[in-house]
């Protein structure tokens, strides 16, 4: 039986949690109930409760797919999400599994490279990048799935590479006995048993490729707009006028696939970043 400082500190612990978790819900919960309230009345109680008086129905969904193209938006947000992850995935697999296996100073040069970049601002390199890109005419969504697989390589491959550590040598060499070349090995036997980071890697990045506003603002051209840079366009106005309830409504719908994708794969996260945490 446990004893009554164990029991304080898991009593403890619990009342931690619940409060940690109001925190993070409550913005979501507040944005929830203002997607159905007035314009007028989320000006004059933000936080209020929904009311008959305040209630609006769907009108601000409605509102918000009228005055934003919003499939046009989402499906430019889906195309370059789906296809940087794809790619980060794939090349950072690859990568990471060379620079293990081929150990020698040009690889463990490059290695400590990717991890330096996991460290650099944005920031610092934003100004810079913004003008390549217009040099290059990468402000489209093609050009910026490379700058989006420079970004994410950094931590993906550093993730990676723990869990390549973890793969028996054997497993390869069985293989090569067997016929198959290089790249033959990484895509017959070695991304299979790479599945369980490789699902937390795409998760990890997914999440921040949806969400991102920053990047695509710098480097999309005006006539290409993902979710996050088309509602601000739309619902932030001059002189700080705002619709806020299309803008609750618009917030509340570009949240939603990501909250399901993240449910239906959210067991691969621990899963991988503990099997990647491997010392050597």
């Amino acid at each position: 039986m446990m004893n009554k400082a164990e029991s304080g500190i898991k009593f403890l612990s619990y009342i931690l949690l619940i409060a940690m978790t109001l925190v993070i819900a409550a913005p979501i919960v507040v944005i929830l109930m203002n997607s159905f309230k007035g314009r007028l009345f989320i000006s004059d109680n933000l936080f209020g409760f929904i009311n008959r008086e305040n209630f609006v129905g769907f009108s601000n969904y409605l509102l918000g797919f009228t005055r934003m193209r919003f499939f046009d938006s989402f499906l430019t947000s889906l195309f370059i999400t789906v296809a940087s992850t794809f790619f980060i995935v794939i090349l950072c697999s690859m990568t990471a599994w060379y620079i293990i296996r081929v150990k020698n100073k040009w690889t463990s040069m490059l290695y400590y490279l990717f991890v330096f970049a996991m460290i650099v601002p944005f920031q610092m390199v934003m100004f810079t990048m913004s003008w390549m890109s217009s040099t290059l005419r990468l402000g489209n969504p093609l050009g910026i799935l490379i700058m989006y697989v420079g970004f994410g390589s950094g931590m993906s491959i550093f993730m990676i590479s723990g869990f390549v550590k973890t793969i028996p040598l054997e497993i390869e060499e069985s293989a090569e006995i067997d016929g198959c070349t290089p790249v033959q090995t990484f895509f017959n036997v070695v991304i299979h048993i790479l599945m369980p980071i490789a699902v937390t890697v795409a998760i990890l990045n997914a999440m921040w490729i949806w969400n991102d506003y920053l990047l695509p603002l710098l480097v999309l051209d005006s006539k290409y707009s993902t979710l996050p840079v088309a509602i601000q366009k739309i619902f932030t106005g001059s002189y700080g006028g705002r619709d806020m309830g299309g803008l609750m409504a618009m917030l509340v719908l570009s949240i939603i696939p990501i909250i399901i994708f993240y449910l239906s794969a959210q067991k691969y996260i621990i899963q991988g970043v503990t099997a990647g945490a491997v010392k050597g």
